[in-house]
């Protein structure tokens, strides 16, 4: 913060943030990282690195700037690293910084990165420009607040008072959910004629996304137009995934046919949203369509994407293909615990239970279970596939881990009990499970739900209209009850246990879900039980 405050004195503060764009997971509602307005610099990638020559006459390369700083023990000052390094004969070079800032950021060490960006700023190992201010205003902002913000954007040289850092202080006050403020100098800037970046009205269209303030969002796409914003790719992608959160099909092709209409391309994460929505719907001949479309797209062996091909290959059953995309997986320089996770519960949905298992094993050893995610991962699979003594093993297991059960692993084994005609044991499954908190994302992300879905089957095909009918309510929360499979569900368990009820074809209208030839064949059936 000292060298902030010198900094603001001596009037030496540019602003452009940067940051890294991450495909949501489709568990995930919406990602919250957004791409800053950005300033391209041509040394920006290049970075020191100490090495040393192999007898062979071949390049190893030890460490670089990035790996000290990392290294550093928590209180330790950043100097001593910068010493060391130019003690040793190296130049701090813009890449350097650039390079370590990112990794900073990715591992969410914003302190160390203020750290770092004031000691550039206060010995000043090389050309200052746009960039460097920028990442001190970040992380300023980030541990210190906007106002703090404020006052060192009032101390930006007049040369750096331009579209670039007024784009990117709106987009610092929204990351902080300061929308008025963020409106008032968005307002600013129209008035002194500064274009305003699409990724303004990205964050806007996001912190707009729950629904109670989705009236908004057709506003603030007429002011995008208004402003001369050119439609973005990424603008669409988040107007796709909003619909599909909300298991809206019919929206989510409207928003890609917006899309074409104004001839803006999809990309990789548009059809990664697209494929797992219809997969999610039961959609499966379209889903296909879309994965071809992200294999054609792909851009290199990006992981977050294998993971995404992971899950809908797992949907699919395509052992083959589960296989070809783990393999590219493994070869990737890290593997993380989240794509064995993903790994396992595709080769378990597609009924490959040995294959889950080997896997189960290598994360055990190669990773260690460390979190209640993977212990749920390989419950699971033996639930779904009515294997409940090993997943009441791995339960006792997962407790003597010190890995505590959540929510979720209690939904999974109440399906297991219901899957081996423990019907009894699952309803008193299912009581306790409310002991366990479970707010509104768990409630909404799709393993909850397609777990939730499954017992409704097994309710549903042995007649159980009380507990059927308890379980769709929860559906019918979180949208998920807009599938007409979910409502065919629904009727099945009022024809199994031989009751007629005149209001269901109205409910599922009601509700959002469209009839098909089952629901019908299904109504007809209900009407001999008609008193």
């Amino acid at each position: 913060m000292q060298a902030a405050a010198t900094l603001c004195r001596s009037r030496v503060f540019g602003l452009i943030i940067h940051r890294s764009l991450s495909v949501s997971s489709p568990v995930n509602p919406i990602s919250s990282n957004f791409i800053f307005c950005t300033f391209t610099t041509t040394d920006s990638s290049s970075q020191t690195k100490k090495t040393i020559w192999s007898h062979g006459g071949g390049e190893t390369v030890l460490e670089s700037l990035c790996n000290r700083i990392e290294k550093l023990p928590k209180g330790e000052p950043i100097g001593r690293v910068f010493q060391s390094w130019m003690g040793d004969g190296f130049p701090v070079s813009r890449g350097d910084i650039f390079h370590a800032i990112n990794r900073l950021r990715k591992l969410q060490l914003s302190k160390r990165a203020l750290e770092v960006m004031e000691w550039v700023i206060r010995e000043r190992p090389y050309r200052l420009k746009e960039l460097d201010y920028s990442y001190l205003l970040e992380f300023t902002i980030k541990l210190h607040g906007v106002s703090q913000g404020e006052k060192l954007f009032s101390c930006v040289p007049t040369e750096f008072q331009n579209e670039l850092l007024y784009n990117n202080l709106v987009i610092a006050c929204l990351d902080k959910g300061m929308i008025r403020l963020s409106l008032a100098y968005m307002k600013k800037m129209r008035e002194l004629g500064h274009p305003i970046s699409h990724l303004v009205f990205n964050r806007l269209i996001i912190l707009h996304s729950s629904p109670s303030r989705r009236r908004t969002i057709p506003k603030i796409l007429r002011q995008m137009k208004a402003d001369k914003v050119d439609p973005h790719v990424s603008t669409y992608n988040i107007l796709m995934k909003i619909e599909a959160n909300e298991h809206n099909i019919d929206g989510l092709i409207k928003v890609l046919g917006d899309m074409r209409q104004a001839k803006v391309e999809p990309n990789e994460i548009s059809f990664c949203i697209l494929a797992t929505a219809h997969a999610v719907a039961r959609l499966f001949t379209v889903c296909e369509a879309y994965v071809e479309a992200v294999e054609k797209s792909a851009s290199g062996n990006n992981w977050s994407t294998l993971d995404v091909l992971l899950i809908l290959y797992g949907y699919l059953g395509k052992e083959k293909e589960l296989e070809r995309i783990w393999g590219l997986l493994k070869d990737l320089p890290h593997v993380r615990s989240k794509s064995f996770i993903l790994a396992i519960e595709a080769f378990g949905r597609s009924g490959g239970i040995t294959r889950a298992e080997q896997l189960w094993l290598e994360m055990k050893t190669k990773k260690g279970l460390k979190s209640t995610e993977q212990f749920n991962s390989m419950i699971s699979v033996y639930c779904k596939l009515g294997f409940i003594t090993k997943a009441t093993n791995l339960y006792k297991e997962m407790e003597q881990n010190g890995c505590k059960p959540n929510a979720i692993t209690i939904r999974h084994l109440a399906l297991g009990c219901l899957k081996v005609g423990l019907v009894k044991e699952a309803v008193k499954t299912l009581e306790v499970g409310k002991d366990f908190p479970a707010n509104k994302k768990i409630k909404k992300s799709t393993p909850w739900l397609e777990t939730t879905f499954s017992i409704v089957e097994v309710f549903a095909e042995k007649g159980d209209v009380e507990n059927t009918e308890k379980l769709f309510e929860e559906l019918k929360k979180a949208n998920f009850t807009r599938y007409t499979f979910v409502y065919n569900a629904l009727i099945k368990a009022y024809v199994k246990a031989k009751v007629y009820d005149p209001n269901l074809l109205k409910r599922m209208i009601l509700g959002g879900a469209r009839p098909d030839s089952e629901t019908y064949s299904l109504l007809k059936l209900i009407e001999q039980f008609r008193t």
